[in-house]
């Protein structure tokens, strides 16, 4: 007996879902099922491992913040020029938008 069903309602259920979902879709149900079946343990046991490579991951998260925030601090210090038809930044030297390609004012 699975959950306490037997053989008789099993069978019953899968009618109903036969009628209710039709034959060409059964493949495509059954299909989704396994995938949500798949991420759910993927995803249980991802939690597992995350908590045990949590402090690793945290220096890793730092040292890239910081890496940032350089990169920004050069990119701040350069001239810029902005495009009046869509406010992308670019370099002074641009004769061109690199987003939208219009002229830039000079």
């Amino acid at each position: 007996m699975i959950l306490g069903l037997g053989p008789l309602e099993i069978v019953i259920i899968l009618v109903i879902v036969l009628l209710i979902f039709g034959p060409k879709n059964l493949p495509k149900l059954g299909s989704s099922l396994g995938k949500t079946v798949k991420n759910v343990r993927e995803g249980m046991e991802g939690d597992e491992a995350k908590d045990v490579k949590e402090p690793e991951a945290e220096a890793e998260d730092v040292e890239t913040v910081a890496d940032e925030d350089d990169a920004d601090a050069d990119a701040d210090e350069a001239p810029a020029v902005f495009c009046s038809k869509c406010g992308a930044k670019n370099e002074a030297d641009a004769d061109f938008c690199t987003k939208c390609g219009a002229k830039l004012a000079e």
